[in-house]
């Protein structure tokens, strides 16, 4: 029984003797009692106050047995409900509710954050990667044991509970999120869940993890604006480490390393930006934040262009690939 339902279970106990205690004094003195007093004379037996009667108990066999009967029920169900609360006290489940309720205020003021479902093996990689790129993200995951692990490597908001529920979703901020990564183990739950956090948030992007090739064009449908397939990764992966070993080593050691954070990221050249309009070359980007550009995709098109020319003009809507540090990234995003 959780700590919601102990406490719950220890006050409509309390509330049962109340009742039934107050209750038997009016009726057994036939209704001459004002009810008030039944209640105030039940109270103050089962905590063992010692005032005065209120109504002549003493001297009346039933009366007094019925007292009797009542104190005992009453200390014990009030010895237990003080000894359920030391245990959760000494147990730490308080605070648990404390830190539970702070994290819950916490994500309710996230906006634009990114919320990842399912902690396992390649969740947990998702949550680190999003935490070391900067960005908001908040976990959902029902197994505490998972959580642990994630926290463990980076500090970064929870809710404990199942992805499937939309209760759990509402509660992690989907209205607010800009985005969504579905990394469950069950395919069915991915589907599931897919097709929730479209309904819940339209225009939330969703990116969602398969098992079986096969299930792609229903993620599709289901409002999935990608699906990935850790088998067909890790295998392209095993490819590439046998044809261009120098190639993979170097993007390992740009992911994994520990004294700079080297990412490749995204520049969206806005209306307002300084950059619109202009060159490529006055960007002046590499000089500035050391910011590499290796490609750029033109407003309204899903081509890509590798290694841009120094003079292509840069028109509002485009997006430039690059690559540099995070810190650097993020203060060239702050400029474009």
């Amino acid at each position: 029984m959780n700590i919601q339902s102990r406490l719950r279970a220890v006050a409509a106990a309390i509330l049962a003797v109340i009742l039934y205690g107050s209750i038997g004094y009016y009726v057994i003195f036939n209704g001459e009692q004002k009810f008030l007093d039944c209640m105030y004379m039940t109270v103050i037996s089962i905590t063992s106050v010692g005032y005065g009667e209120v109504i002549p108990v003493t001297g009346r066999p039933g009366p007094e047995i019925y007292t009797m009967l009542i104190i005992i029920f009453g200390l014990g169900v009030i010895t237990y409900g003080i000894s359920t609360l030391t245990a959760l006290i000494v147990e730490g489940q308080v605070s648990g509710i404390l830190r539970k309720r702070s994290m819950e205020k916490k994500i309710e003021k996230m906006h634009g954050h990114i919320i990842v479902c399912g902690g396992g093996q390649t969740g947990r990689y998702v949550v680190t990667e999003l935490v070391k790129n900067r960005e908001c993200a908040v976990l959902v995951e029902k197994d505490q044991g998972q959580i642990d692990n994630v926290l463990s490597e980076v500090d970064v908001p929870y809710i404990q509970g199942d992805a499937t529920e939309d209760e759990n979703l509402l509660l992690a901020g989907i209205e607010r999120a800009a985005g969504i990564v579905i990394s469950l183990p069950s395919d069915k739950d991915t589907l599931y869940v897919t097709m929730t956090a479209r309904m819940l948030a339209p225009t939330i992007r969703i990116i969602s993890r398969m098992t079986n090739s096969r299930l792609e064009p229903k993620l599709r449908k289901a409002g999935a604006n990608g699906v990935v397939s850790p088998n067909s990764i890790g295998a392209l992966r095993m490819a590439s480490e046998m044809l261009r070993p120098t190639a993979v080593t170097f993007l390992d050691k740009m992911l994994r390393s520990t004294t700079q954070t080297l990412r490749i990221h995204e520049i969206h050249i806005s209306a307002q930006s300084q950059l619109a309009g202009k060159p490529l070359y006055q960007s002046k980007l590499r000089e500035r934040f050391g910011v590499m550009v290796l490609g750029l995709e033109p407003k309204g098109t899903d081509k890509m262009v590798f290694n841009p020319p120094a003079d292509y003009i840069l028109e509002p809507g485009t997006i430039l690939v690059v690559m540099g540090e995070m810190d650097k990234i993020a203060e060239a995003r702050k400029h474009s």
